[in-house]
């Protein structure tokens, strides 16, 4: 496994990514000398491509142990190797809470990558301390760092972290497009039902249609009586041109879906 440490810096990219290649090989073999190498790239970063880091951060599940939980905090923080968003996938992957206040600065990274591996870093984790700063995320530039920004407030699934994602959904400065909102409410762990079917009868029809849209997606029976009046009865215009009796009729279709497969 020496040779193979040392193809791993070879000048040639493709002799290294081949050395790469036999070393998760081996790892999943469970082959011990191959996962230690592997190991080794994440405690000596530094001295490897970052394009082998990053690509063995992806097998991390393959060779990972607690013993890296320092040097991914190390590479988390790094700045110049501009690896974080890997490293934030393996802190999640190795459940490494010492790594939540970095993840949390790199919500603020000029990087929308790192922003949304971060996200979800965080939601994996659920560290409580993370609500607000994901809470603020909600307003980032970018949809899909918005969308993983909801989605780690789902995963985290108290009653403050939910209580943004309502906040964001009934704000009028929501996105025009805030599936990933109505995905989020959703989600099994926030037990939002019962707040849905409230907000069916909500005032503003943008609301109206994001909760239908997401009471299907429960794949809860209690949802079908009510999608179906919707579909028939509501034919408000969102921002988008849609109406809510449309949303309304997805979501009977994908809830009818679900209880299928259920079935």
């Amino acid at each position: 496994m020496h040779e193979r440490l040392r193809e791993l810096t070879d000048r040639d990219r493709e002799v290294r990514l081949e050395a790469l290649r036999v070393l998760l090989a081996g790892a999943e073999r469970e082959d011990a000398a191959a996962k230690q190498v592997l190991r080794e790239i994440v405690t000596g970063y530094r001295d490897f491509d970052p394009e082998i880091y990053t690509r063995a951060l992806n097998l991390l599940v393959l060779f990972g142990d607690e013993s890296l939980a320092e040097a991914l905090c190390a590479a988390l923080a790094d700045e110049e190797y501009g690896c974080q968003a890997w490293g934030a996938t393996g802190c999640a992957t190795l459940r490494v809470q010492a790594a939540v206040p970095l993840l949390i600065d790199l919500l603020g990274h000029g990087d929308a990558l790192a922003r949304q591996w971060a996200c979800e870093a965080l939601g994996e984790l659920g560290d409580r301390t993370a609500i607000t700063p994901l809470a603020q995320v909600l307003d980032d530039p970018a949809e899909h760092v918005r969308a993983a920004a909801a989605h780690a407030l789902a995963d985290i699934g108290d009653d403050e972290a939910i209580e943004h994602l309502w906040n964001a959904l009934e704000s009028p400065r929501r996105p025009v497009r805030a599936g990933y909102l109505s995905a989020a409410l959703a989600h099994p762990a926030t037990r939002t039902f019962d707040r849905l079917i409230q907000a069916t009868s909500h005032d503003d029809p943008e609301v109206r249609f994001w909760a239908a849209r997401a009471l299907g997606s429960t794949g809860d029976q209690r949802a079908e009586e009510l999608l179906a009046h919707l579909a028939a009865e509501d034919h408000a215009t969102v921002r988008t041109g849609a109406h809510v009796s449309t949303a309304a009729k997805k979501a009977l279709k994908i809830l009818r879906n679900i209880r299928r497969h259920q079935r």
